[in-house]
C-alpha cells in the first residue's frame, strides 16, 4: 500500500447489511454485472466481518480492520493504526499514527468526504454524527437513507458533485455507505408488497438496484487519476435463518460478508497513473 497512498485516490464502499451467500449467488448468475467485472476472477472474496452491526464494524473499518479473511490467519492488513505488537501489520501495511484511517490520511493530504447512508451517518444527533464527523466533508439528506427507493442514485450524485468540486491536483479519499440493502427493501423486487416485508430476494433485488448504478460512482471515483478501491459489507443480516431475524446477533449470516478490492484505470483526461497495470495490480485474497 505503500505504492498507492499519496499516489492514487482512495474510494471505500460499504454495501450496508449485504450478505455473503446472496453477493456470490448473483456474481455467479450474471445478476450484478458492473460489480462483477470489477471482482477479482468475477467472484467476491469471502471474509468475516469486523462487527455484527453498523456502528461497530465501521468503527473497526475507520480503525484499519477492514473485513478479515475467512479462513485461518493471521492475515496482513493494507491499513493499520501504529501500534505496539500488532501482528497483522506487515511491511506492505500502510501504517498512520492518528486514532484513525480517515484522520491518517487527511494529515498524508488526503480531502476525506462521506457520503452517509443508514441512521448512524444521519447527522441528526450526538451518536449520527460521530462517523461522519471523522471526515473533512460529509453528506446526509433523507434520500440518502433507507426508506429512498432511489437512495443510491441520490447518494452517487452527491459524489459526482464532491469530486467535480475538489481541485485535480488534490488527492482524494471518498466513502459511501450505501444504505439499499438495508431494511425495508422490499420496494425494490418488482410485485413485492409492503405487507409481505422484505426478504432474501428483495436484499438481492436491492443489489440488482445498486449494480445499475454503481459505474457511475466508480467512473466518478477515477475521473482525475488511478484509483484504489475497497467494495465490501460491514456485515449481514437474516431473514429467518435459524429463526433468526436481523443483524447485531451472532449468526453465519451476519458475520460471512463480500469483500473485493481492486484498482479503477482513469477515465479519459485524467492525470496518469503513477505504475503501470502490471506493476501496480491489485492483490487477490488476504493483502500481502
Amino acid at each position: 500500500m505503500h505504492a498507492v497512498v499519496g499516489s492514487h485516490d482512495l474510494l471505500l464502499v460499504t454495501l450496508d447489511t449485504l450478505r455473503h451467500d446472496v453477493a456470490a449467488e448473483l456474481a455467479a448468475a450474471g445478476r450484478i454485472p458492473h460489480l462483477a467485472r470489477h471482482l477479482p476472477g468475477g467472484r467476491w472474496e469471502r471474509r468475516h466481518a469486523p462487527g455484527s452491526f453498523t456502528y461497530a464494524s465501521h468503527q473497526a473499518i475507520f480503525a484499519g480492520f477492514l473485513p478479515t479473511p475467512a479462513a485461518p490467519g493471521p492475515h496482513p492488513r493494507l491499513f493499520a493504526a501504529s501500534f505496539a505488537g500488532s501482528e497483522t501489520t506487515k511491511d506492505g501495511t500502510w501504517v498512520f499514527d492518528t486514532p484513525d484511517l480517515v484522520s491518517g490520511l487527511a494529515q498524508a493530504g488526503y480531502h476525506t468526504v462521506c457520503v452517509g447512508g443508514v441512521g448512524f451517518f444521519n447527522k441528526q444527533g450526538a451518536l449520527g454524527s460521530v462517523l461522519p464527523g471523522l471526515f473533512h466533508e460529509s453528506h446526509w439528506e433523507p434520500g440518502f437513507g433507507v426508506a429512498s427507493p432511489t437512495s443510491f442514485e441520490a447518494q452517487v450524485a452527491c459524489a459526482e458533485q464532491a469530486v467535480r468540486r475538489l481541485p485535480r491536483e488534490q488527492r482524494l479519499f471518498l466513502f459511501v455507505n450505501v444504505s439499499a440493502l438495508h431494511q425495508p427493501n422490499w420496494f425494490h423486487r418488482p410485485g413485492a408488497t409492503r405487507e409481505a416485508g422484505d426478504s432474501r430476494e428483495t436484499h438481492a433485488a436491492a443489489l440488482e438496484y445498486v449494480d445499475r448504478h454503481i459505474g457511475r460512482l466508480f467512473a466518478a471515483a477515477s475521473s482525475r487519476r488511478r484509483c484504489f478501491a475497497v467494495v465490501c459489507s460491514d456485515h449481514g443480516t437474516a431473514y429467518g435463518d435459524d429463526g433468526y431475524t436481523g443483524h447485531r446477533l451472532g449468526h453465519e449470516s451476519v458475520w460471512t460478508v463480500p469483500y473485493a478490492h481492486f484498482f479503477l484505470e482513469p477515465g479519459p483526461g485524467a492525470e496518469p497513473g503513477p505504475l503501470s497495470p502490471t506493476a501496480a495490480r491489485a492483490p487477490s485474497g488476504a493483502p500481502r
